[in-house]
């Protein structure tokens, strides 16, 4: 705005009050304008219509007991058909509005636990601007928007906070990681059973092949020599397995071996040993 010869320029977004011998006259809106001060009108001031933002900054307590600081950021304007009540009514609006904010933080926050404090963060900045809307209106102010852009906790609740969060998640992983040990454990035990009943079976059937195969060794060579019998074919057996081991045992450089007396005689008491310990189990059943 300036003055020359008694003309005055508003700027665009922007309007002037105008007094004549000191009362309120008129409101000047942007453009170019006659204010003769001889006849006793001047210009009282300007009034900017740009919408304006306050940051807040408000210390209160929770319900739990924790100091956070509660940062509330008010977007705000003066209205060009209230004009006079935004200029004379109010002689400091910033501090006006942090007042109305102090308020309204300062008895919400504590109603909540701090938890609580982060999930209806959208509830104070409703209820704050709320108060503004109903207290501002009367001064010729509009309240475009209220935001809560942060909470603080104290330093050490917020450390206190993050060392929880850290645990809990600590023992998600141990928890995860014990039932992934657990599914391999269970997983290599019914391996290695599975494992044991398919050797069993194939021990069992190996065992079974060799009796059928002796079995008809012994009828085949009875047949094919006369004279002979069971006992006598069962003996040659014997021994030829005999000479067999001790010829694996002497081929074998790295054996680690049991030896027992090995005589020819020695194969015929082992023989004579099964076989009347197979004749004691069947008289002890009968």
């Amino acid at each position: 705005m300036g003055q020359s010869l008694g003309c005055v320029q508003v700027e665009q977004s922007t309007v002037a009050v105008k007094e004549h011998f000191g009362k309120f006259d008129d409101v000047l809106q942007p453009g170019c304008h006659c204010l003769p001060w001889c006849l006793g009108y001047k210009l009282a001031g300007g009034l900017s219509l740009r919408l304006q933002q306050l940051d807040v900054r408000c210390e209160t307590k929770t319900k739990d007991n924790v100091f956070v600081t509660v940062v509330a950021s008010i977007q705000y304007r003066a209205l060009a058909e209230k004009a006079a009540d935004a200029f004379y009514k109010l002689s400091n609006t910033k501090a006006q509005i942090q007042s109305y904010v102090f308020d309204v933080i300062r008895a919400s926050v504590p109603t909540m636990e701090l938890d609580s404090v982060f999930e209806q963060k959208n509830e104070i900045a409703k209820a704050v601007e709320k108060e503004l809307e109903k207290a501002m209106s009367t001064y010729g102010f509009e309240i475009v928007q209220t935001l809560i852009v942060d909470i603080e906790p104290d330093v050490r609740v917020k450390a206190a906070m993050n060392e929880i969060n850290a645990a809990s998640r600590l023992r998600v992983a141990a928890n995860e990681k014990a039932e992934a040990e657990k599914i391999l454990q269970i997983k290599k035990a019914e391996g290695e059973a599975e494992s044991k009943y398919l050797s069993g079976l194939g021990i069992a059937r190996q065992r079974q092949a060799i009796v059928d195969g002796l079995r008809d060794s012994v009828l085949a060579f009875s047949e094919n020599v006369p004279g002979t019998s069971a006992k006598d074919v069962m003996d040659m057996v014997l021994v030829t397995q005999y000479f067999d081991t001790m010829k694996e045992i002497g081929a074998s450089s790295k054996s680690s071996s049991v030896f027992i007396p090995h005589g020819p005689g020695a194969v015929r008491d082992v023989a004579t040993q099964i076989r009347d310990g197979l004749l004691q189990a069947q008289n002890a059943q009968h």
